[in-house]
């Protein structure tokens, strides 16, 4: 349910990128600037940023408790900082923090055991195939680091959750406005692994989080 929310919300951003250039289309070609070498385009975006992780909990014997990991989605404000190398490739890095419920799902069990917050920096290597045309897609590869903090237990549980790198795939287009504005929408797509151990090690999970990140916004060239 979470990935059909999530692919809903990427499809009507889509939707309305292809209307801003349907109607910058009548605009004269001489009222947008074009981003090239050496230029900054910042960007501030909405950005949802939903997990399918559905990992099943084990005891610390290794036994199946029959329970599932479930993170809830988050929807928060972020910056993303984009640098041309050349006017085909450019270099991203994204800014900004959400937070999740987690949750212990499983027949008759529902049950809040942890809020986190998660920092997750994702710098990407952009390509972009028509740098000057006023729709200006472009595809990137790149990694990230998850930092969960302020973390707060839920209902007697503790729950400690590892930090580290994970890779990230891309997709985008910044559609040209007016003068050095832009209107922006991205997709991401990020693999990341966490180990989640509860209750001192009593229970533990591998959680795939693998979060569809979906953003759109409004950029300036610099």
């Amino acid at each position: 349910m979470k990935r059909n929310m999530t692919l809903a919300a990427a499809v009507a951003v889509m939707t309305l990128a292809t209307g801003a250039a349907t109607g910058a289309s009548a605009q004269t070609a001489n009222d947008w600037q074009v981003a090239r070498k050496g230029d900054w385009i910042v960007t501030g975006r909405i950005t949802d940023v939903s997990s399918g992780a559905d990992d099943s909990i084990f005891t610390s014997a290794g036994a199946d408790t029959g329970l599932n990991v479930d993170v809830g989605n988050s929807t928060m404000p972020t910056l993303g900082f984009t640098y041309f190398l050349t006017d085909n490739i450019s270099v991203e890095a994204i800014l900004g923090a959400t937070q999740h419920e987690i949750r212990a799902q499983g027949g008759a069990t529902d049950v809040a055991v942890h809020e986190t917050w998660v920092l997750p920096p994702v710098v990407t290597l952009q390509y972009r195939p028509a740098p000057e045309a006023r729709v200006s897609p472009y595809v990137g590869a790149g990694i990230n680091y998850m930092l969960f903090f302020d973390g707060k237990d839920q209902n007697g549980f503790t729950v400690d959750l590892e930090d580290g790198f994970g890779y990230a795939l891309q997709a985008g287009a910044d559609v040209a406005l007016t003068g050095p504005w832009t209107l922006n929408v991205d997709v991401k797509k990020v693999w990341f692994d966490t180990e989640a151990t509860v209750n001192g090690g009593a229970l533990t999970s591998d959680v795939n989080l693998d979060p569809l990140v979906v953003s759109v916004g409004i950029g300036r060239k610099f």
